[in-house]
């Protein structure tokens, strides 16, 4: 990529660059409802004049490998069509790097285009990155960075669940049925028969805390699972990571939540509390985390903002 340069408006400035541009599809995302717009989407990107690659993969650690592979030949930029999951699979290839990710919003929750104002029409979407690819353009945001005990680093743009949303993500993958969104439904209503408490420990810019709960969310933008503002004052252009932790409640009590969570404001509720913070350190027994709705890693994590560390198209 060619020299990178910054105006007053925060969108960053580049003469175009040369290079393909890696395309990563997942054709069953948002349930396969925008399968057939593939090809008018890689028609927009080539009528500027771009070439593009189709990435083939059959799983998602090939998905990922294969982003890997396209940034390491010197791809020109890499442009998810599907879902939080693609972006986050993108994502481990592109953090850090000069190379910029495109989104194009077909899944079912889309919530971190949303949230950086990517229009959810894919075809507006693909002529919005078609142009700026054109023109070099190309903004920096905010992406945080997780880190394992065992030193295993994965990379997440949206929110880390680490409590009952994290066990339902995971109950749901083990399931074979019912198979669709239903799944996730009666996930919840078995976690929910077995809700228990976890004992965590945040440590917050090297401030440390004890508290029983449920969940603990850790954003770097406001939603997750398709528009539930869990930390909705989360901005994705700050430095900072938005931490959100639910104290002790009952079955009830989490269930009249849902409502709130979708207004942002459950904020306000007695055993709800948020912090801000650059470094979060997450700490309780027998959770994995999951970010952007994937599974990630097993806690203890420390999650790093990395401020700019991706280049938006």
């Amino acid at each position: 990529m060619s020299e990178l340069a910054s105006d007053p408006s925060g969108v960053v400035a580049s003469h175009p660059a040369t290079g393909h541009v890696a395309v990563l599809a997942n054709p069953t995302a948002g349930r396969g409802r925008h399968r057939g717009l593939l090809t008018a989407i890689v028609e927009r990107l080539t009528s500027r004049g771009h070439e593009v690659r189709l990435l083939d993969a059959g799983t998602s650690e090939e998905a990922e490998a294969a982003c890997h592979a396209e940034v390491a030949v010197g791809a020109r930029a890499l442009v998810t069509v599907g879902g939080d999951g693609t972006v986050h699979r993108a994502l481990q290839a592109v953090a850090g790097s000069p190379v910029p990710l495109g989104v194009v919003p077909a899944g079912t929750g889309n919530d971190f285009a949303s949230e950086v104002g990517m229009p959810q029409d894919p075809l507006l979407a693909a002529d919005r990155i078609a142009a700026a690819l054109a023109d070099g353009r190309t903004r920096a945001v905010d992406v945080a960075r997780m880190t394992a005990v065992s030193g295993e680093v994965r990379w997440y743009a949206a929110v880390l669940a680490a409590g009952f949303d994290a066990a339902v993500n995971e109950l749901a993958n083990r399931m074979r049925w019912p198979r669709g969104p239903r799944r996730y439904d009666v996930a919840v209503m078995l976690e929910l028969a077995r809700l228990r408490r976890r004992r965590y420990t945040l440590r917050l810019d090297g401030e440390t805390l004890e508290f029983d709960g449920v969940l603990v969310a850790v954003g770097n933008t406001a939603t997750y699972g398709g528009g539930l503002r869990i930390c909705p004052h989360a901005d994705p252009t700050d430095g900072l990571l938005d931490v959100v932790g639910g104290g002790r409640r009952g079955r009830p009590a989490v269930v009249r939540l849902k409502p709130k969570l979708y207004q942002g404001t459950h904020l306000a509720h007695p055993l709800v509390t948020s912090y801000r913070a650059r470094e979060v350190v997450v700490e309780t027994d027998g959770t994995v985390g999951y970010a952007d709705g994937e599974r990630a890693l097993p806690l203890p994590v420390t999650v790093t903002c990395a401020p700019g560390a991706l280049r938006l198209l």
